[in-house]
């Protein structure tokens, strides 16, 4: 135990080496490698390597994760790390986006931990099509053709973009029926939805829109088709 001037040492005891396994063995190799100050963060992340992410950054989410999603984990993590360091960050408007589809990273497209949390990271903090387009065209260079799972995070970023330029909090993508709201629609601009899309229906009460059709690329392009209305007008 450290007192004052008097460092801290720390022993640990283990069998012959063979009769640890792999995944001990780096540990302990890990341990050895980092024992600067500071290095807590390098241990950790190496340690995730290790042992895998689990069900966080795949097709099914646990914990914290699941409660509020990935993009929001990344968020509140930036919230905290910001108001440790003493600095604040702009607030901006939550926009929520509930998709029943596969939209995860699978292991046999990014086989690194490091990588699949950093490609999260950079989708979640995208603030532009074009910043998404490049991030898409980086990943496409460096992995491969990506996979549909991929491409729905892809659009499920896109889509919180385009309902945050439409003044919308939500888009919920449910057993082939689509939800966008809330929204305040004129008479004109509900005549030329009306004309875009026969089984696209506004409720004024709740203020939403709402489309049957399959295909989240659908869910999407009804944004696109209330956004031109609003282009428009």
């Amino acid at each position: 135990m450290g007192r004052s001037d008097l460092a801290a040492h720390a022993y640990l005891f283990y069998p012959d080496g063979h009769e640890l396994s792999p995944e001990a063995r780096a540990r302990l190799a890990t341990l050895a490698d980092h024992t600067e100050l500071g290095a807590g963060f390098a241990i950790a992340l190496r340690d995730l390597e290790i042992r895998g992410a689990g069900d966080l950054l795949g097709a099914e989410q646990s914990g914290h994760v699941a409660a509020i999603g990935f993009e929001l984990y990344v968020e509140l993590l930036e919230e905290a790390v910001a108001e440790l360091s003493g600095t604040r960050l702009a607030a901006a408007r939550p926009v929520r986006v509930e998709a029943q589809i596969d939209a995860y990273i699978p292991t046999e497209y990014v086989p690194g931990e490091a990588q699949k949390i950093d490609l999260h990271r950079r989708l979640a903090l995208a603030e532009s099509e074009d910043e998404l387009r490049e991030l898409h065209a980086a990943a496409e260079d460096r992995f491969g053709p990506v996979p549909e799972a991929v491409e729905h995070l892809f659009a499920i970023q896109e889509a919180k973009l385009k309902l945050a330029r439409l003044g919308a909090d939500y888009l919920i993508f449910r057993g082939g029926r689509t939800v966008v709201g809330p929204l305040v629609l004129g008479s004109t601009e509900l005549r030329e939805l009306r004309r875009l899309s026969e089984t696209a229906v506004y409720s004024s009460a709740n203020r939403e829109v709402t489309l049957r059709g399959d295909g989240f690329g659908r869910a999407v392009g009804l944004v696109d088709a209330i956004l031109d209305l609003r282009l428009a007008a």
